[in-house]
């Protein structure tokens, strides 16, 4: 009989797998694309089609979830990003052609569309099913310690072992870990609290799912707002992290030295790890999630400035540490919220719907950047990275002024929270490209 505890144990489980899976290559994979003899803007044009192919998978393999399982969409995950994985060092040892390395950079992000939302879906709903009562913050920052457990191991010995061998090993290495959870998850992981829709019209399933995914998720002003501003933001983090890797070598002043790069990784994993234990105090300071949100966005685009204008080595260093602890800290809190505002039954695609929208910021933001980087260099795109990010605030204080009860929740959300009634023949509001307007005299900071 499954109980919370072990639902909680496995999700650490998948955590630690997917993440020490990952990490192996975040500290070097800049470097492995430029060392491959592509240039700053082409290394973060692949890094943009790995991100649309996350555009483009993200709602499919969302219905995925949502109608074969959220097991199943995982374990489709595991194998499609180990193959994907294997054909990178295949391009890297070819020298290809550009266009190989963005089809299979597409390709990659399809593997990791299978894992987005599916997990995180099947927690909840598994927690929700077994009577959990505590603050889903409180898992989701378990979560963040034992993954940036595993993101320091292994965002270390992947940079380790590049330099003692080449930089093709922790990829072979990466897909090795990604069979061995094909495994795990074969054994331990069932869905709990959500029946799979299977032997249905595949058509007809997809039609559904998203259908009642838009009326539940992009027509909900909370939820829309909180999705328009991952466009933003997500693409700004996509590219600080990996930028950070040649910035780094450059003040370092030895281009060889990969295990420097892995300082990155290691150092955002220590922070994951802090954030991760902060976040369920950092909620109970505050009476409502968005002002934590909001906090941690304003302060966090002011690191970036600072990284992107300081030029000492160990001063950059520890700007990092607190951009990485205040992404850490108010990831959980984010999920939380989102989470609390969502169906169980259209879950899994509506968390997709939100990191498609992260993956759509990084598609344009990241060959902006780096074209930044190409013409002024690595620290004034940093500055530019945080006046784009800063553009996302208006929308989580426009999430704030609908004051949904999920901004002040606590507890896991329902299995299959009460949904809102049909919408009557002829639409009462304006559609979703032209949202009400707030009510007015909100103020965002308010409480």
């Amino acid at each position: 009989m499954a109980t919370s505890r072990s639902i909680v144990r496995i999700y650490l489980v998948l955590m630690v797998g997917n993440t020490l899976a990952a990490s192996l290559i975040w500290g070097i994979n800049t470097i492995f694309l430029l060392d491959a003899g592509l240039s700053n803007l082409e290394a973060f044009t692949a890094n943009a089609f790995f991100t649309a192919g996350m555009v483009v998978f993200e709602v499919p393999t969302g219905v995925v979830a949502d109608t074969a399982g959220r097991r199943y969409s995982y374990l489709l995950g595991t194998i499609t990003l180990a193959l994907t994985t294997l054909l990178y060092v295949l391009l890297w040892y070819l020298g290809a052609a550009f266009w190989l390395w963005a089809v299979v950079s597409m390709l990659i992000g399809l593997g990791f569309t299978f894992f987005s939302g599916a997990v995180e879906a099947w927690l909840v709903d598994a927690l929700g099913a077994t009577g959990y009562t505590g603050d889903m913050e409180a898992v989701f920052g378990r979560g963040q310690i034992v993954s940036g457990a595993a993101m320091l191991v292994g965002s270390v010995a992947g940079g380790i072992i590049a330099q003692a061998s080449n930089l093709g090993v922790p990829y072979v290495l990466r897909g090795a870990v990604l069979v061995a959870m094909f495994v795990v998850a074969y054994r331990l992981m069932r869905d709990l609290g959500f029946t799979p829709r299977r032997g249905q019209s595949a058509t007809a399933e997809v039609r559904r799912v998203l259908s009642a995914s838009i009326r539940y998720g992009w027509r909900r002003p909370p939820v829309r707002w909180l999705m328009l501003e991952a466009l933003f933001t997500g693409g700004v983090g996509i590219y600080v992290f990996y930028a950070l890797q040649p910035y780094l070598l450059q003040l370092w002043g030895d281009p060889r030295a990969y295990s420097i790069a892995g300082l990155v990784a290691a150092i955002v994993a220590g922070s994951q790890m802090l954030g991760g234990l902060s976040a369920p105090r950092l909620r109970r300071r505050f009476h409502r999630r968005t002002s934590a949100l909001l906090i941690a966005a304003a302060v966090s685009a002011a690191t970036l400035v600072l990284v992107g204008t300081i030029t000492n080595f160990w001063a950059v260093l520890a700007v990092i540490v607190v951009w990485g602890l205040l992404y850490a800290a108010a990831l959980p809190i984010r999920q939380a919220y989102l989470n609390g505002m969502i169906p169980s039954a259209q879950r899994a695609t509506i968390l997709s719907f939100d990191s498609l929208n992260s993956s759509a910021g990084g598609v344009w933001a990241q060959p902006v950047l780096g074209r930044a980087a190409d013409v002024w260099g690595y620290g004034p795109s940093f500055v530019v990275g945080a006046a784009i990010s800063l553009l996302g605030l208006p929308f989580l204080a426009l999430s704030r002024r609908e004051h949904d009860p999920a901004d002040r929740q606590s507890g896991a959300p329902a299995a299959a929270p009460a949904q809102p009634a049909a919408p009557p023949t002829t639409p009462a509001s304006p559609p979703p490209t032209m949202p009400p307007a707030p009510p007015p005299g909100a103020s965002p900071l308010d409480e």
